[in-house]
């Protein structure tokens, strides 16, 4: 019988840093490419792919707003994370020299982390562009003499482009993070709003739980109030639950008033349950984001 094919969805085009993330976490997939991440989570709620990747935080640029936002708003949940070392090259059409390309296009991110070869290089014009693989694309589909991209190497393979000049971002230290996510059923909604101070995370996301999971990410919201944030966090101290990660994000319609992101080191186990219940009787509402298996470190 021949097996099931898994699509992905992925933000941008084939041969971007994505699309390499895709293929590592789930080996043989079917990338299906994007133009924006809001479709990538529509593709994942109406069943249209299997799952998606999706870059979530960079050592260098910090978290993807936009995706932060809608891991909140959308009925998807995390199974897996990964770190991808982001490696840029300069590629541009076979024939092509480094000393004939005047400008150069990529991500804007991509760009501001590789200063230094615009530096070197005062001559080339830096371009802003919507993708880095989609930058290597456009160079060799319209055949630009004097143009070059900003991508990864899979993206030189893609669309049979000629390596100018290869590892020029500044930071060798450069990762991203990646998060593996599926659809999450709405009856079984990974989150709760606290109206009477016993709120509670709802649990039946937990068949989505892959096995070895030993990290858990949750959003919640709670009021301004003197020492509210201190009682949220201690629900973690409480239980020698470690905290890998905080940060806030402005809440959309209601200004001056933020959601916090906390990554912390469990898996679904007694205390962590615990801490996810005493945290819903402080906050306004507790999201589960996803319960996954953590990372290797970074090499």
């Amino acid at each position: 019988m021949k097996a099931a094919v898994i699509k992905v969805a992925i933000q941008g085009e084939r041969g971007s840093f994505s699309h390499e993330a895709a293929e590592r976490m789930l080996k043989g997939c079917t990338v299906v490419p994007c133009a924006r991440s809001v479709e990538v989570f529509d593709r994942v709620e109406q069943g249209k792919v299997n799952a998606a990747v999706i870059p979530i935080e960079n050592t260098l640029a910090g978290t993807v707003a936009e995706h932060a936002d809608l891991l909140v708003t959308r009925n998807v949940f995390i199974q897996g994370e990964s770190f991808l070392r982001i490696v840029h090259n300069v590629i541009a059409a076979p024939g092509a020299k480094l000393n004939s390309i005047r400008r150069v296009l990529s991500h804007p991110v991509a760009l501001d982390q590789c200063r230094e070869f615009f530096r070197k290089h005062p001559k080339i014009e830096p371009v802003p562009f919507y993708d880095t693989a989609g930058s290597v694309k456009h160079v060799i589909a319209n055949r630009l003499a004097d143009a070059a991209g900003i991508a990864g190497k899979q993206a030189a393979q893609e669309y049979a482009g000629k390596i100018l000049q290869a590892g020029i971002e500044d930071d060798k230290r450069n990762f991203t993070r990646f998060f593996l996510i599926q659809k999450l059923a709405r009856k079984s909604r990974a989150v709760t709003k606290n109206t009477t101070g016993m709120g509670q995370p709802e649990v039946g996301f937990r068949n989505l739980i892959p096995t070895g999971a030993n990290k858990t990410s949750i959003a919640f919201h709670v009021k301004n109030t003197p020492g509210v944030l201190f009682r949220s966090l201690s629900v973690f101290a409480l239980r020698d639950i470690s905290l890998s990660k905080i940060e806030s994000r402005p809440m959309r319609g209601r200004p001056w008033e933020y959601v916090f992101y906390v990554d912390f080191l469990r898996g679904d186990d007694q205390p962590a349950r615990n801490a996810l219940r005493h945290l819903g009787e402080v906050a306004e509402f507790v999201k589960v984001l996803g319960i996954y298996p953590a990372a290797q470190d970074l090499k």
